[in-house]
């Protein structure tokens, strides 16, 4: 007597039903059989290594998190490439809005100190403030460098960020009492950011 083995699309049609139900196990499987395949996706988009493992979690994080929204278990690897696709492409456009922020920033401040102290800045001192204001929670750091470094207005940065003045400013509170929190004692005068 000869048993018929499951063709591999029913078998996957089945742990994605399980994978649906929030089946923490099913879901490893899941992960498990089509991380490489994931990985080489982001890597195609990404170029280059640097950022993979970071991504293929966000896009696994979010596999779990809208298994719901595929319509049809038949087109789950179209699915799954576009979530896998559209995370890099979002770390690919974050890694592009850091380094125009940082040459942004970079700019300003050697406008305003002028070109004498521009030509011999203080490199430590930078870095210092540099690493405090990437470490504040993106919603902060973002409305800190726009309002701080773009010289952009309230209403501007409410505007593009689809937020009130008000919050705004109580964002822009809370980054500059983090930033004080995480300089402090490392220079003097900090209590005025």
């Amino acid at each position: 007597m000869t048993v018929a083995l499951p063709a591999p699309e029913e078998v996957e049609a089945v742990g994605l039903q399980a994978v649906r139900m929030k089946d923490p196990l099913a879901f490893e499987e899941f992960v498990r059989r089509n991380d490489r395949w994931v990985r080489g996706v982001i890597f195609a988009v990404l170029g280059s290594s640097d950022r993979v493992d970071d991504v293929c979690q966000q896009v696994w994080s979010r596999v779990w998190g809208q298994i719901s929204t595929l319509r049809d278990d038949r087109s789950w690897r179209t699915w799954l490439y576009q979530m896998s696709r559209n995370a890099a492409l979002d770390a690919v456009r974050e890694t592009a809005r850091r380094r125009e922020l940082n040459e942004s920033f970079r700019v300003r401040r050697e406008e305003r100190m002028g070109d004498s102290e521009a030509s011999s800045p203080d490199v430590e001192t930078r870095q210092l403030i540099q690493d405090a204001i990437r470490s504040l929670p993106v919603l902060y750091r973002e409305t800190f460098v726009l309002r701080h470094v773009q010289d952009w207005s309230y209403r501007q940065i409410g505007e593009v960020l689809g937020i009130s003045e008000e919050a705004v400013e109580t964002r822009l509170v809370r980054a500059r009492r983090q930033l004080r929190e995480a300089l402090a004692g490392k220079f003097v005068g900090v209590e005025k950011v």
